[in-house]
């Protein structure tokens, strides 16, 4: 059920936009949601400001990966409501009249069947997956959660995500907007998409919804109260036939990046990507730009027990708005036996880019050329490897930063030299790309197993390891796990890095 605007939080924040990388940072006042009569079934006010809109203090203004998480690691605390719905701050009447998002957390508490013969399966014709199919099985299931998809998407006063069997993890409304809910993934400079036109620097938002099958799992952790989560070798461990979705939105329109031309549009409640600190939420439009599914098949990927895909929007595709999404690729393991740096030529085996994705979307590919989209920050620009500095490096992918899922993390997302991760100026101090220790973050492991012995292996949800689990044990225990980290960074004489700090967009 949605909510309507008034009665629905108190104390009503002045300033928000807590990244979710600094999740452990944040400093909200408790706000408990109050339940109102459903909003009006009417579009959104077309009053909105281009998200991607500059200001005069801000052109001159210098922003790094961790400049707008450092701003925001002094704002919010982590809401002791766990199923509060966003960060307490409500657009007014002026700017915004169509519905807020609404927590969906009354998870199964029995396991959901899968379909019989899923469709996605049955695309690969009884063959294992390759470049001669993968994406007829990406399209598969594309397809099969188009319906309602769709309407989340194109058709947001009709969505009611209960009722539509889609769900969301707790504990992380002092991230959330309220319009649609999304939390901030990443700031890229314009340099990073330059060759594709971009004029601004951008920001991206995102949103992740489970499948009933999935949430199974959401339940089996958090249970009913989501204050005393059950964390074993097994609770966190997913279905199978279990799908993930994210939608991610780049503050870039149209105007300051013309591979947006067309893009569907969603209002959302954040201060100016680029405007100056400490300023004030406006509604604003952002393009949406990439679409990530992910499966638990085990039968199709039998070593990881995943398949991660990943659509983009392409503007030269004709039809719906849906049809333009179309995919980047997809991964269902990391090609622990191609050393992609000592053997640069040598071909993948398990993840496939799709030749005819817009050239914009494959600049920010990972390692090697593996699956990594553009919101996905698989690329470290800069970088410092062996003390030197290097202006980008391509390393990680989809399943790479993945894998670090486990409880509590003892690993860093990227193939960092320390946990926690320590910088040089901006650049993040890096393995030697393709080396013995750097290969530690591309192996073909299920999720039942946790990269570092004696953690709780989180079945490759970042959602878990990097948000919810953390935001749970600050808000119950007053301390994220990451407060150490950054005393350990003092003790060493290297400058202090909080893992949330950096620049991730994870699942």
């Amino acid at each position: 059920m949605k909510h309507s605007r008034q009665f629905l939080m108190s104390g009503v924040l002045g300033l928000t936009g807590c990244l979710a990388l600094s999740l452990s940072a944040c400093t909200v006042p408790e706000a408990n949601a109050a339940e109102a009569k459903p909003a009006p079934k009417k579009a959104p006010a077309a009053k909105v400001v281009p998200a991607s809109a500059t200001t005069p203090e801000a052109s001159a203004k210098v922003r790094t990966p961790f400049a707008a998480a450092r701003e925001a690691f002094e704002r919010n605390a982590v809401n002791a409501n766990p199923f509060a719905d966003n960060n307490g701050s409500i657009p007014p009447a002026s700017q915004y009249s169509g519905p807020l998002f609404s927590l969906s957390h009354d998870y199964p508490t029995t396991p959901v069947a899968p379909p019989a013969n899923p469709p996605w399966i049955a695309a690969l014709k009884g063959q294992p997956i390759s470049k001669t199919n993968a994406l007829a099985y990406v399209y598969a299931l594309k397809n099969y959660i188009a319906p309602s998809m769709q309407t989340l998407l194109y058709n947001y006063p009709q969505w009611d995500a209960a009722k539509e069997g889609w769900y969301n993890e707790p504990w992380l409304a002092s991230i959330r907007e309220s319009i649609h809910g999304t939390y901030v993934g990443s700031e890229f400079p314009a340099s990073t998409f330059a060759a594709s036109g971009l004029k601004v620097d951008m920001t991206t938002y995102v949103l992740t919804y489970y499948d009933k099958v999935a949430a199974y799992a959401l339940g089996q952790v958090w249970g009913k109260t989501a204050m005393t989560p059950t964390l074993t070798n097994t609770s966190a461990q997913f279905p199978e036939g279990s799908i993930v979705i994210k939608v991610a939105l780049t503050s870039a329109l149209a105007k300051d990046w013309p591979v947006m031309q067309g893009a569907s549009l969603w209002p959302v409640y954040v201060p100016p990507p680029n405007g100056p600190a400490g300023a004030k939420p406006q509604v604003m439009n952002a393009s949406i730009m990439q679409f990530d599914i992910i499966v638990k098949d085990t039968k199709t990927a039998p070593k990881t027990g995943w398949v991660f895909s990943t659509l983009v929007y392409d503007m030269r595709v004709p039809g719906t708005p849906w049809d333009k999404m179309i995919p980047l690729g997809a991964m269902w393991g990391d090609d622990p036996d191609v050393n992609s740096t000592l053997n640069p030529g040598m071909p993948l085996q398990e993840t496939v880019i799709n030749p005819a994705a817009p050239a914009y979307s494959t600049a920010t590919l990972g390692w090697g050329g593996r699956l990594s989209g553009p919101n996905d920050g698989a690329v470290v620009a800069p970088a410092s490897i062996n003390g030197q500095i290097v202006p980008a490096v391509q390393a990680s992918s989809c399943m790479s930063c993945h894998s670090v899922a486990e409880w509590p993390m003892k690993t860093f997302l990227l193939p960092t030299t320390t946990m926690p991760p320590t910088t040089v100026g901006d650049a993040l101090v890096l393995e030697q790309p393709g080396s013995q220790a750097w290969m530690k973050w591309f192996q073909d492991n299920p999720g039942n197993v946790p990269l570092d012995p004696g953690t709780v292996p989180m079945d490759f949800d970042m959602v878990f390891a990097f948000k919810s689990l953390p935001a749970w044990q600050q808000a119950t225990q007053g301390n994220s796990g990451m407060k150490a980290f950054e005393a350990v960074d003092q003790l060493r004489g290297k400058p202090t890095v909080n893992p949330r700090d950096l620049k991730y967009n994870g699942q």
